[in-house]
């Protein structure tokens, strides 16, 4: 999906020292991290790493989007709760590419609706938006 104009009401700025084993912070100081790559490929694991972030962010992201979808359709999602969990592994071009699975609790629905606020919850998200088309997102309810 292509925006052709975006009415822009908030840029987020980090910069990143040393690649993905160095330090990544925020222009306003909020987020200042070591990030280091995780043991599993080959790194110490003693700091975070992008693909943690990027859960973070997505996971923090879709849980609005969720409230947003909720509101609209009057769901009580009370107690509920987003997972993203991002992997990371080789394309078959020989680079490295990312999956993403959405996980979303949301106990005072029943798992149709649930489902339902999920999907549409997917569709506005801006992590999303941004993803749809270049990365595989699996969204299930727990």
């Amino acid at each position: 999906m292509t925006i052709q104009k975006i009415d822009v009401a908030y840029t987020a700025v980090a910069t990143a020292e040393n690649g993905r084993d160095g330090r990544v912070s925020s222009d306003d100081g909020q987020l200042d991290v070591v990030v280091n790559p995780p043991k599993a490929l080959g790194g110490s694991g003693a700091g975070t790493n992008p693909e943690q972030l990027f859960a973070a962010g997505y996971s923090a992201c879709f849980q609005g989007a969720l409230g947003v979808v909720a509101r609209q359709e009057k769901a009580d999602i009370s107690g509920s709760t987003v997972t993203a969990s991002v992997s990371i592994g080789k394309t078959e071009a020989g680079g490295f590419g990312l999956e993403v699975a959405i996980s979303a609790s949301i106990p005072n629905v029943d798992a149709a609706t649930a489902q339902a606020l999920i999907e549409k919850a997917h569709q506005v998200c801006p992590y999303s938006n941004a993803t749809r088309g270049n990365i595989k997102v699996e969204l299930s309810v727990a």
